[in-house]
This record gives C-alpha cells, structure tokens and sequence, in this order.
C-alpha cells in the first residue's frame, strides 16, 4: 500500500477531525443522526491522516504525495 496522502494533506485532515469533533459533541449531541456523522467524519479523517493512505484518492487515482 503506497502511500497517497502528503504531509500538508494529513495535517488538513487533522484539522477536520478536531473540528468535526468538536462540533459533534458542542452543536449537536453526539446521539443525533449530525452528531453520529460528525464523529465518523473524525474518525475517518484520524485514520487516513495517521496511515497515510486514503482510499477515495486510490478510486480515482489521485495522490498529493511529491512524485520521487
């Protein structure tokens, strides 16, 4: 598994996740169908930034990574 996803794009999918997060348990509560969407937003945005590899990008053929 190459990895797709450059460092300025992890740090951007950080930045969602906190704030995703902190929407999810601030605006709507985490049991609501928002709430619920918001935190597997972060979550989602968590994993791809610490692994590096998003799979939408692997779909359609996209990396942010600088060509070696």
């Amino acid at each position: 598994m190459n990895k797709n996803v450059s460092n300025t794009d992890r740090i951007v999918r950080l930045v969602i996740a906190v704030v995703a997060a902190v929407l999810a348990f601030t605006v709507t509560s985490p049991g609501t169908v928002w709430g619920i969407i918001l935190i597997i937003v972060a979550i989602a945005m968590v994993v791809t930034a610490a692994i590096g590899w998003c799979p939408i990008y692997r779909v359609f053929g996209l990396s942010t990574c600088p060509r070696k």
